[in-house]
C-alpha cells in the first residue's frame, strides 16, 4: 500500500474482531511516532500498552458514566447544529466509547513529556507546539496501523479521565496523557462512517494579500 492509499484507507473503526495484535507488529506501529516532528526535537514519548479486558476495564472505568452524560445532554442538541454526516458519526460513536476500548484488547496510552508549558494549559500560541507534537505522533501511529492492516479508534479523555489514568499508572508529574488509543483488527461487519468529501480546489486561496 503506497502512502496515498494509506491516507484514503485510514478510518476510525470502533468495531474490532478478537484477532490479537502481536507485539512485533505493535512495536513497528508505535515506532512510527518517533518519526513525527516534535518541539525542540525531543521525541519525549512513552507508551503504556494494556492487554486483557479486566485490566482495560479498570483503566477506563470513568468512561461509561462520562459518555452517558454527554449522550444525555449533547446528542439531541447536536442534531440541530451538526451536518448529517457528522451527526451520523456522533450517533454511532458515542454508544461504543467504552466497548471499543475493551474490544480491541490492545489499549495504548500515549504519554508526552512536556518541557515548559502544561500541554492542556498553553500560555500562548507558541506553547501549543507541545500539543502539536503529541498529535503529530498519534497521527503517525494511525497511518502506520492502517499500513499494517490494523484498525484504530481513539478517545480524547474528558472530565476526570486524564487524572484517573495518570494516578492509576503512576505517571510522573511532567508527563501528559494524550488519549486512549485502541489498536486491533476490524470486525468483519465493522461500521465505517462516511467521510466528508472535501474539494481541495475550494480550500486553496492563492495570492489573497
Amino acid at each position: 500500500m503506497d502512502f496515498y492509499q494509506v491516507l484514503e484507507k485510514r478510518r476510525t473503526i470502533r468495531d474490532f474482531s478478537d484477532k490479537e495484535v502481536t507485539d512485533k507488529v505493535l512495536e513497528k506501529v508505535l515506532s512510527a511516532a518517533f518519526k513525527a516532528p516534535t518541539n525542540d526535537h525531543l521525541r519525549q514519548f512513552e507508551f503504556i500498552v494494556v492487554r486483557g479486558q479486566e485490566n482495560i476495564a479498570r483503566l477506563i472505568s470513568p468512561v461509561a458514566e462520562n459518555t452517558k452524560n454527554i449522550q444525555q445532554t449533547g446528542l439531541e442538541a447536536a442534531a440541530d447544529v451538526m451536518d448529517k454526516d457528522g451527526y451520523a458519526m456522533f450517533v454511532d460513536a458515542l454508544p461504543k466509547q467504552q466497548r471499543m476500548l475493551m474490544q480491541s484488547n490492545c489499549l495504548v496510552l500515549p504519554f508526552f513529556r512536556q518541557k515548559d508549558c502544561p500541554l492542556c494549559h498553553p500560555t500562548d500560541q507558541s506553547s501549543l507546539n507541545y500539543f502539536a507534537s503529541a498529535w503529530a505522533a498519534v497521527e503517525n501511529i494511525l497511518l502506520a496501523a492502517t499500513a499494517e492492516g490494523l484498525a484504530c479508534a481513539f478517545r480524547i479523555p474528558i472530565g476526570n479521565e486524564p487524572e484517573y489514568v495518570r494516578h492509576l499508572v503512576n505517571a510522573p508529574e511532567e508527563y501528559e496523557f494524550t488519549c486512549f488509543l485502541a489498536i486491533g483488527y476490524a470486525a468483519e461487519n465493522a461500521h465505517i462512517c462516511k467521510q466528508k468529501e472535501i474539494w481541495i480546489e475550494d480550500r486553496i486561496h492563492r495570492n489573497i494579500w
